[in-house]
């Protein structure tokens, strides 16, 4: 994968993200790209962390662009077990402070670990694909009120397509499955195994384009990978039904 560059537009990150191929990266490879790639997507962001459950149980910060801001500001939250990127990650909704000192009484130890690591705003999205939570998305900055509203949608239109990516990633590659444990794990690299070997039937495909073929349609019609591979393999639908025409493969 192309390394992000500061000054890419939105669209241009998006284009990268939809371009990430899960056959060819380890989910830890494609975490970190998702952190990268969330700095180059919104601007005011001086470090961003992704905050997961270890085990379903513990929040972890998986990645982070900047660990002097982000770890230590999600480790207090961790140990408080209260703060904006849990509450977010929680209740599936974008939590923006402006200004950590102002919700002290309500985040005690976040409010002390901004304050003494610098950060002046936070921004927490979560990562949802149907209807699994995958984890939160943290945006860190310096100064006070520092995410606008666009910064906000920005922030909301990446991690929408983010967490599809993630949930295809955990699906194809983790055997600690991030949604159901190993047998889930395994099951849907199985299936989408045959719905790769359904479009390589056909001869217009390789392996690589059969995968991609896949990713494509999860990431248009917003439906996990796994679960376009079972409607195929079960004959329930069409990939024009589920995301319109596709492009790829050998005429």
């Amino acid at each position: 994968m192309t390394e992000p560059e500061s000054t890419r537009s939105l669209p241009q990150v998006m284009e990268v993200m939809s371009r990430f191929l899960i056959a060819e990266a380890t989910l830890g490879e494609t975490l970190q790209a998702i952190v990268e790639l969330a700095l180059t997507a919104v601007d005011q962001a001086d470090g961003v962390g992704l905050t997961m459950l270890e085990g379903r149980k513990k929040p972890v910060t998986v990645f982070a662009s900047n660990a002097g801001l982000s770890v230590t500001v999600d480790q207090a939250q961790y140990d408080d077990g209260v703060g904006p990127c849990l509450e977010s990650y929680r209740s599936r909704s974008i939590i923006c402070v402006g200004d950590p000192a102002a919700v002290a009484d309500q985040w005690p130890g976040y409010a002390r670990a901004a304050a003494d690591t610098g950060v002046g705003s936070t921004l927490s999205v979560p990562l949802v694909a149907g209807d699994q939570v995958y984890g939160a998305l943290n945006l860190y900055a310096t100064t006070n009120s520092a995410f606008s509203e666009d910064d906000i949608e920005t922030a909301q239109d990446f991690t929408s397509q983010a967490a599809v990516v993630l949930a295809n990633a955990s699906a194809y590659w983790d055997a600690r499955d991030l949604a159901s444990g190993l047998g889930e794990a395994m099951k849907s690299r199985a299936v989408i195994e045959q719905a790769k070997g359904k479009l390589m039937a056909t001869g217009r495909y390789t392996p690589e384009q059969a995968f991609e073929v896949l990713v494509t349609a999860s990431q248009r019609s917003n439906v996990r990978l796994r679960d376009i591979a079972d409607r195929m393999v079960n004959g329930t639908s069409t990939f024009t039904e589920l995301a319109g025409p596709l492009e790829g493969g050998q005429n």
